[in-house]
């Protein structure tokens, strides 16, 4: 709970915005579930961004390739965003269908509690930006559905964030083309997905009118995908928000690798391991979900018959 009834959404939203636009850069790493969201703003993080790809593999069990639909997406969101402080910010894939769609879901997202979302322009089923096998719209349905995401907000602090997957199918002028278009239609905060590599960041940065998103790895270097930059070198390409959505979920699958790996030479051996180092106790996660103030709740509206019956105590 977090005491989160202290920060309004429109103070969420108001944060978001300011942070964004602020000088320094806006660092959000990506959240999929509450044990992510939780651990982010206990880190310090004023924001995070939900990751799409993280729902979809981490609840469904399937790569993001256009399989989680809106209303799977949308709760999802609405739990994440009702359990913290922080100003979250939406993945809302290619708005689950044309400009209407797209109006219809910007509501959603809005209604869900966000501080903004984020609309693209592959091709529906849409798939992870750094994967083959993209596909996208035309620039004028691309910036109708940016219009519309754009007309929808009624809150006029919920930013809209338009992305174009365009660099691996038209390269970088279309990029930039799009970008420039998006801005003109209402969008708030640019992002081009999968830009391969510093000087293509910061030609985009340099010929697009609003702050500009990227996306960054973590720990592992690829050829085929952005290079890995610390935030100060971004900053200095002239980018101005920049999102981790794989780094949480990557850590979270070594983990549990790693903790089955134990599980399974206990079996084989025949032998209690103790591997304190590979986890967190009982006591922290318990501390982590909440279980504390749902304590005190309870201490706070439960009869003295009910705690004495609950805990194992004197009513008295």
């Amino acid at each position: 709970m977090n005491d989160t009834a202290a920060t309004s959404v429109n103070d969420k939203r108001k944060l978001f915005r300011r942070l964004m636009n602020d000088p320094s850069l806006l660092v959000l790493p990506g959240v999929f579930d509450g044990y992510s969201t939780r651990l982010v703003e206990r880190a310090g993080f004023r924001a995070a961004f939900i990751t799409g790809a993280g729902i979809s593999e981490a609840c469904m069990g399937w790569a993001d390739v256009g399989i989680m639909g809106y209303r799977e997406n949308l709760e999802a969101c609405r739990s994440l965003a009702a359990c913290t402080n922080m100003a979250l910010f939406g993945d809302a894939d290619t708005g689950y269908g044309n400009a209407v769609n797209v109006y219809f879901t910007v509501r959603g997202f809005e209604d869900a509690g966000l501080a903004g979302v984020m609309i693209e322009d592959q091709v529906w089923p849409k798939r992870c930006g750094h994967m083959q096998g993209k596909e996208v719209i035309s620039l004028e349905e691309g910036a109708e559905k940016i219009r519309a995401a754009a007309e929808a907000r009624r809150d006029p602090d919920f930013v809209i964030k338009s992305r174009t997957d365009t660099l691996a199918t038209h390269g970088i002028a279309e990029v930039i083309k799009r970008l420039n278009r998006y801005a003109e239609a209402g969008a708030d905060l640019l992002f081009a997905d999968a830009l391969l590599s510093e000087e293509e960041i910061a030609t985009v940065a340099k010929n697009v009118p609003k702050p500009l998103c990227v996306n960054m790895g973590f720990g592992i270097r690829k050829r085929s995908t952005t290079p890995l930059l610390a935030p100060a070198q971004m900053q200095g390409l002239g980018v101005a928000v920049t999102i981790y959505p794989r780094l949480l979920t990557a850590c979270a699958v070594k983990g549990m690798k790693d903790g089955l790996g134990v599980l399974q030479r206990s079996i084989d051996t025949g032998q209690v391991i103790e591997r304190p180092d590979l986890l967190v106790s009982f006591e922290e996660l318990n501390s982590l979900v909440g279980f504390d103030e749902v304590q005190a709740l309870e201490r706070r509206f439960l009869t003295k018959d009910q705690l004495a019956r609950k805990y194992r105590t004197s009513a008295q």
